[in-house]
């Protein structure tokens, strides 16, 4: 495993298992212990993606030393506001069977992010987490946090693939010393991506799937990824992306195929925060 050293010195691993969708207990928890055994050592989850208990049920049954692994869990809008973020951290510990979390990051920039950083920055002082960050946060938001906060956020996870590619977002972070992370690193098999005949062609050269291609484009772009697959073949695929190298032409080649916007979620839009404002994970109060 290669690691991203975040701003505070703590080691990101470059890749690690996403958990997005994964809902069924069951299979969620046989998806961590395939992942575990495959060499996974960072899990990425959230409150709202309601696998918490199965990760921590499945980690904690693992055998493998707490130490070795590196957790990722969110704060849901729901949840924004300095008392409702340390409460929802403690719902998240109790869940994930830990007494720490590796890295906590607020999950949209909406709602009261700034009282639920503040929370965020506490838990951080008093050694509840790791590291703290924020995901979904646009260059502008991530900047104004950045200015006005005593702890900067040290990783903003966002969407990143070959089809939109981020280039303003990743060189603001740089600016800032934030460390990028890619959800949907594979575009979520966005148009028909695994044959995209630039990918193929570079993946024949290289004896190497399409889906390698892209996870070593974004590591050799300074991004780590988080991608999710529930097939145990391919999280050792995805794994397998350190022994090779994609020529200076080869990445271009990849650079030529982004489209400039997303096409799974806009958070810039009025009505994306309506819908993520109106997403509740849990009864009130």
């Amino acid at each position: 495993m290669e690691y991203s050293v975040l701003s505070n010195g703590c080691l990101l691993p470059k890749i690690g298992f996403g958990t997005f969708q994964i809902t069924d207990a069951v299979q969620c928890k046989r998806c961590i212990s395939d992942a575990l055994e495959t060499g996974y050592r960072l899990f990425d989850t959230a409150a709202a993606y309601g696998n918490e208990e199965a990760i921590g049920a499945a980690v904690n049954s693992s055998g493998i030393s707490r130490k070795e692994i590196f957790l990722t869990t969110k704060l849901w809008v729901q949840d924004a506001g300095y008392e409702a973020a340390l409460k929802a951290f403690d719902a998240s510990l109790k869940k994930l069977q830990t007494d720490y979390i590796d890295l906590y990051l607020i999950h949209q920039p909406f709602g009261d992010y700034y009282g639920a950083w503040r929370a965020m920055e506490r838990l951080y002082q008093e050694g509840a987490v790791r590291a703290i960050g924020v995901s979904n946060f646009s260059p502008e938001r991530l900047v104004d946090l950045c200015m006005n906060q005593e702890i900067k956020p040290m990783v903003n996870q966002i969407e990143i693939h070959p089809f939109y590619q981020q280039r303003e977002a990743i060189r603001v972070m740089k600016e800032y010393n934030v460390a990028v992370q890619a959800w949907g690193p594979l575009s979520e098999a966005q148009r028909d991506i695994f044959r995209h005949k630039t990918l193929v062609k570079i993946a024949e050269k290289h004896g190497k799937s399409t889906a390698q291609v892209i996870l070593r484009w974004h590591l050799q772009r300074g991004v780590a990824v988080i991608p999710k697959t529930v097939h145990k073949d391919r999280m050792a695929e995805n794994l397998d992306i350190f022994d090779f190298a994609l020529t200076e032409k080869e990445m271009e080649a990849i650079g030529a195929m982004d489209i400039g916007h997303s096409e799974i979620i806009d958070h810039r839009c009025y009505y994306t925060a309506r819908q993520l404002n109106s997403v509740k994970i849990h009864a009130e109060g």
